[in-house]
């Protein structure tokens, strides 16, 4: 995925980029600063860790293509205020819209990621690579990334600096798109 990133940024003519990836997407472009470190100009990753293990029961529901799995991402990927109601769009439940989004991808799609995240280990070895200004934001009630995780990572980066989020869990850009934004602008 590193490389296809890579080859997007050829594609678009872009020299360099900034690249910005929640949770998995982190990962990915960690490892795309270390295989192409000509081709990023500064990192921002959300809901991170160097190890992002799944539970074998959380596996084995994505496998299956249960509900149950679902059910699992929703609830481990929202922070209390998520759960309770929490959203800017009055009438809107953030739970319920996650289980939705999730229902829509494609048999195996949810398994192959967690599968991916599960199986990745370079991040530390990519993470002491990384040659450019980067941001970890975590969030601080955050279950399938804790933000102690996180800070771990951002020791591994020369000069990473990191942002909490309080009371914010992993699904960040629903749970609190503003505060989000303006971290990534800072």
């Amino acid at each position: 995925m590193a490389d296809w990133t890579a080859a997007l940024l050829d594609a678009a003519g872009a020299a360099k980029a900034r690249l910005i990836g929640h949770s998995m997407g982190s990962l990915i472009a960690i490892e795309t600063s270390a295989r192409h470190p000509d081709k990023v100009s500064a990192l921002s990753l959300i809901g991170t860790a160097a190890t992002m293990t799944v539970g074998p029961d959380l596996l084995k529901a994505a496998e299956a293509n249960e509900t149950a799995a679902i059910d699992m991402v929703s609830i481990w990927g929202l922070g209390f205020r998520g759960e309770l109601g929490g959203s800017l769009a009055p009438g809107l439940w953030m739970h319920h819209g996650a289980q939705r989004v999730l229902e829509r991808t494609a048999p195996g799609v949810l398994h192959s990621d967690l599968a991916a995240c599960n199986a990745y280990q370079n991040a530390l070895a990519a993470a002491a690579s990384v040659k450019v200004p980067t941001t970890i934001i975590v969030g601080e009630r955050d279950m399938m990334t804790p933000a102690k995780s996180g800070k771990a990572l951002a020791a591994a980066i020369p000069n990473a600096r990191t942002i909490v989020l309080p009371g914010a869990g992993h699904m960040m850009m629903v749970e609190q798109p503003d505060e989000l934004l303006a971290a990534l602008r800072d």
